[in-house]
């Protein structure tokens, strides 16, 4: 399998923590792809043009983090990082969900100081994607969800990748005000050492 990434995409560090945990990284060769540029085949992989994008033994190329991961964990044999059973399934993908809206936030704020002139960013719209993240975390501060067990489920990858981005990207400012999400985070950090290998470089 091919994986098109990015290092410091947090949805890539997504699909490698889960194929670290799940056995499956030496199954996987990474390749850059540049998002930015038309030239890059990417785009003929994936017509979005995104990453990650996962290129399957047989050719199928398979996008978006949520998809990749569902995949992992059916070649790893099912219900390893994604639960079968209704009860557990809903609330993992929930928290994914959850997880995944952070970033989706997160990315859009970090684009329109990268990619926008400053006398043309909209402040609203940063405000607004800022309020996402905000109301969010005071959720998951408010209720923590479980710690990892031997196999830390979909949810909990995807918000120790956002916890993560949140350090990556704007210095860790979220840690002063949620101390039980920074105590989540260090256990979720000491009991699964795939989070600290899929580490972004600085």
């Amino acid at each position: 399998m091919r994986l098109r990434f990015s290092p410091a995409s947090p949805f890539v560090r997504k699909v490698r923590l889960a194929a670290l945990v799940l056995g499956l990284d030496d199954r996987i060769t990474k390749e850059a792809g540049d998002t930015m540029n038309p030239a890059d085949t990417l785009r003929g992989e994936n017509p979005l043009g995104k990453i990650p994008t996962l290129i399957t033994d047989d050719g199928t190329t398979l996008f978006d983090s949520r998809v990749i991961l569902e995949y992992l964990d059916h070649l790893a044999g099912g219900g390893r990082i994604i639960p079968a059973a209704p009860d557990r399934r809903f609330p993992v993908l929930r928290l994914q969900a959850l997880a995944d809206g952070i970033l989706d936030a997160s990315v859009l704020i970090i684009y329109e100081g990268r990619y926008r002139p400053a006398e043309h960013r909209v402040e609203s719209w940063v405000e607004l994607q800022a309020g996402k993240v905000s109301r969010a975390m005071a959720a998951l501060e408010a209720a923590p969800p479980a710690g990892p067990g031997a196999v830390p489920d979909v949810g909990q990858i995807a918000l120790a990748c956002a916890l993560g981005y949140l350090d990556f990207r704007f210095n860790g400012e979220w840690r002063a005000t949620h101390p039980r999400l920074v105590a989540w985070l260090d256990d979720f950090a000491a009991k699964v050492p795939a989070f600290e290998a899929s580490r972004p470089p600085q």
